[in-house]
């Protein structure tokens, strides 16, 4: 087993196609097919199910593919470290729940490199999945947070998958509408002024546990709601719906706009949202990584929350 197959076994599960692979990879296809089909052969499994619609990954493949980021991983930190002129193109990824603060990061973290010499990617993504890339290395960082209803539950996953949390900030609760809802004049908001409205939440699957949830405050009896699965799309109900959920109070109005604001939420009690970022337990973070921990640190920081 070489690097050079850890690579190409990375790009055809990233792509899903040999074609596509070979492409990016400037090599012909029969070299590509022969390389898998020779590691395959050294482990003694099967990695990728060939189809119709590409290729992907067996469950056997799904196992190795999250070793294999692990160690190509390092390998890259290596080269940055130590490797001169080295051809091997820089990677760094997030992984996120709903928080623009942390698109906003990202972005002002990319316009200081150049991104012809750097891969990056940023995921916005239900919680299961956030922690699921951050342990399978598809990420290096992850966005997530905790409050006392579900801090036990996510603790627990953390270690069981080698992953440690690390707070950035602590929130109290706001109503988050736009606003031209009936309710944005208020200096603050219970859940008898909002029963008339739905409570908007991020869809976390058919399957996912209520500790998952990104919205604090999940158990409280609504009497409508409505989920969601991105952003852009909650917003939008928000204006067309008179729809709120309830978030940090954490605006990033570059991002999202200044048609909303966030209200003070009246039946809070004393939890608090905490906020924070999730990495390997076992990780040299990557210069990288830090600069985008201390991107988020700084911005954080200059709020009132």
């Amino acid at each position: 087993m070489t690097l050079q197959q850890l690579h190409y076994i990375l790009t055809i599960a990233k792509t899903g196609s040999l074609s596509k692979s070979a492409e990016e990879l400037y090599i012909s296809q029969p070299s590509l097919t022969a390389a898998v089909r020779e590691l395959e052969s050294e482990l003694g499994v099967t990695l990728f199910y060939r189809g119709g619609k590409g290729m992907t990954l067996t469950n056997d493949g799904i196992e190795f593919i999250s070793y294999a980021r692990e160690i190509y991983y390092r390998y890259e930190q290596l080269i940055e470290r130590y490797g001169k002129n080295g051809a091997v193109k820089k990677k760094f990824g997030i992984s996120s729940q709903h928080y623009s603060f942390a698109v906003k990061c990202f972005v002002e973290l990319v316009k200081k490199y150049n991104t012809t010499e750097y891969e990056f990617a940023v995921r916005e993504t239900q919680t299961r999945e956030v922690i699921e890339d951050v342990r399978t290395m598809k990420s290096e960082i992850g966005i997530i947070f905790m409050s006392g209803f579900n801090r036990k539950f996510l603790t627990k996953v953390l270690k069981a998958n080698n992953l440690e949390f690390h707070r950035l900030v602590d929130c109290k609760a706001y109503v988050y509408l736009w606003k031209g809802h009936p309710l944005a004049k208020n200096k603050t908001i219970g859940l008898k002024e909002l029963e008339p409205y739905p409570c908007l939440s991020f869809e976390q699957g058919n399957e996912s546990s209520d500790y998952y949830v990104e919205e604090i405050f999940s158990t409280k009896n609504y009497s409508r709601t409505i989920k969601a699965n991105d952003r852009a799309t909650m917003l939008n109900l928000m204006i067309g719906l008179n729809g709120y959920t309830l978030c940090s109070g954490i605006i990033c109005s570059e991002l999202n706009g200044g048609d909303y604001t966030a209200i003070p939420f009246s039946d809070g009690e004393s939890d608090k949202m905490e906020i924070g970022y999730i990495v390997k337990r076992d990780l040299i973070i990557s210069q990288m990584g830090n600069l985008y921990i201390e991107e988020m640190k700084n911005y954080l920081g200059s709020l009132d929350v």
